[in-house]
C-alpha cells in the first residue's frame, strides 16, 4: 500500500472507529434502559448490570460496523473531494481504483471482523445474556424477596422483609404462611436468610416468634423461637434445562439441530433461515463500502457540493437493509428466498465495481483540474 492509499485508510479507520463507538452506545443505552428494572425492582447490583447489558454488545456490533464503515467512507471521500485533494490525487494519474483500494481493504477487514462476531461472538454472548436472564429470574433472592414490599412467593405465602444486607441476609423478617386457611401462622424474625437445600428453598428466621389463632376458642398461640425454618415445597423441583433459541445456537446447531424433532420443519426452517442470515449480513459491508464509493468516485468534481450523491448512496443502503430484512423474514417459510439473500448482498457490489472501472480517470481529472484551477 503507498503512501497515498496509507493516508486515506488512515483517516478511514479513525473515523469508523469514532462512528462504531458513538452508535454502539447510543444503541446499548436505550438497551439498557430497557433492562433496567433489574435493578429497580430486583435489587442487581450496578456492576451486575453493566456486566449483564455488557453481553448485548456483540448484537450491536454486527449491525453498527457496517454503517460505520459506510459513514466513514462518505465523510472522508467527501472531504477530500471539497478540499480539492481528489482533484490532485486524479491530476497525478491516480485511477478511480487506486483511490477506492483503502475503502475496499477497510471494507474487507471489517466483514472479517463482522463474521467473526457474528459466527462465534453473537451466539456465545447471547446464550451467556439468556443464562445470566434465566437464573436472575429463578433467583428467589433477587427475584421473589424484595425490601420494603409484601412479596407473594406462591399461594398462601407472603414474606416481608425490612432490609436485606450485600451478603444475603435478611433483617425485619414477617411471613404469612396461609396455605392452610384453617389455620393460618405469622412469624416474626429479627433477621434471617432465604437459602436453597436439595429439599428446596427454606426461610430460616433466627429469634423471632411464631402466632397462630385458634378459631374455635378464639385464642392467640404464641411460641417464641431462636431459629424456625419454613419450607416453600412449591418451588423444590428445579427449574427444567432450557433448550437454546435461534439466537444462541451456533452456526452447526442452526443447520443440523440435534434437539430438534423431525417433525417441526417450521422450527427447522427458521434455524436455516437465520444460519444462512449470518452468512450473508456480513457481505453487506462489503456493499456499503462499494455504494458509497460508487456514488462519490465516479462523478465529476461539481464546486457545489456532493450532497443529491450522498443522499442518493443513503437511499440505496436503506433500500439494501430493507431487502435484507424482507428476504429473512420470507425464508423464515420458504428455502426458495435463500439465494435472494445473498444475490442483494453480491449484486450491489458488482454494479458498483463496474460503475467505477466503466469511466477513464482521465475526463474526471481533466475537468476537475480545470474547475480546480478556475476557482
Amino acid at each position: 500500500m503507498d503512501s497515498i492509499s496509507r493516508y486515506i485508510f488512515k483517516q478511514l479507520v479513525i473515523v469508523s472507529l469514532f462512528i462504531t463507538l458513538g452508535l454502539t452506545f447510543a444503541v446499548w443505552l436505550t438497551q439498557s434502559l430497557r433492562l433496567f428494572e433489574y435493578i429497580v425492582n430486583r435489587g442487581l447490583p450496578a456492576s451486575a448490570f453493566l456486566g449483564f447489558v455488557g453481553l448485548l454488545l456483540p448484537s450491536f456490533l454486527g449491525v453498527v460496523l457496517p454503517i460505520a464503515a459506510f459513514c466513514a467512507v462518505l465523510f472522508i471521500y467527501n472531504k477530500m473531494i471539497m478540499d480539492s485533494e481528489m482533484v490532485v490525487m486524479r491530476a497525478a494519474g491516480i485511477s478511480h481504483l487506486q483511490l477506492a483500494r483503502p475503502a475496499i481493504v477497510l471494507g474487507i477487514a471489517i466483514t472479517l471482523i463482522v463474521y467473526t462476531i457474528t459466527l462465534y461472538f453473537l451466539p456465545l454472548s447471547y446464550r451467556a445474556f439468556k443464562d445470566v436472564q434465566y437464573e436472575l429470574r429463578n433467583d428467589y433472592a433477587t427475584v421473589l424477596l424484595q425490601e420494603g414490599v409484601f412479596n407473594t412467593m406462591s399461594d398462601g405465602i407472603t414474606v416481608y422483609v425490612r432490609e436485606r444486607t450485600g451478603d444475603g441476609e435478611l433483617q425485619g423478617i414477617l411471613v404469612h404462611d396461609n396455605r392452610d386457611p384453617e389455620a393460618p401462622v405469622t412469624m416474626m424474625a429479627e433477621r434471617g436468610a432465604l437459602i436453597r437445600t436439595e429439599a428446596g428453598p427454606r426461610v430460616v428466621m433466627v429469634n423471632g416468634n411464631r402466632q397462630e389463632v385458634n378459631r374455635d376458642e378464639g385464642k392467640l398461640a404464641l411460641l417464641h423461637f431462636d431459629r424456625y425454618t419454613v419450607e416453600l415445597k412449591e418451588f423444590t423441583d428445579a427449574p427444567q434445562a432450557r433448550r437454546y433459541g435461534v439466537k444462541e445456537r451456533f452456526l452447526g446447531a442452526l443447520f443440523w439441530p440435534s434437539d430438534v424433532a423431525r417433525d417441526d420443519e417450521r422450527f427447522r426452517q427458521e434455524l436455516r433461515a437465520e444460519g444462512h442470515r449470518r452468512l450473508s449480513a456480513p457481505l453487506y459491508t462489503l456493499a456499503f463500502v462499494f455504494v458509497g464509493l460508487a456514488a462519490l468516485l465516479s462523478g465529476e468534481f461539481n464546486r457545489r457540493g456532493q450532497l443529491r450523491r450522498i443522499l442518493l448512496a443513503v437511499l440505496c443502503v436503506g433500500l439494501l437493509e430493507a431487502l435484507a430484512l424482507t428476504f429473512h423474514d420470507l425464508s423464515n417459510q420458504s428455502s426458495k428466498v435463500v439465494p435472494l439473500m445473498y444475490l442483494s448482498a453480491v449484486l450491489p457490489v458488482l454494479i458498483c465495481l463496474y460503475v467505477l472501472l466503466k469511466r477513464p480517470a482521465r475526463k474526471a481529472t481533466r475537468n476537475g483540474a480545470l474547475e480546480g484551477a478556475a476557482s
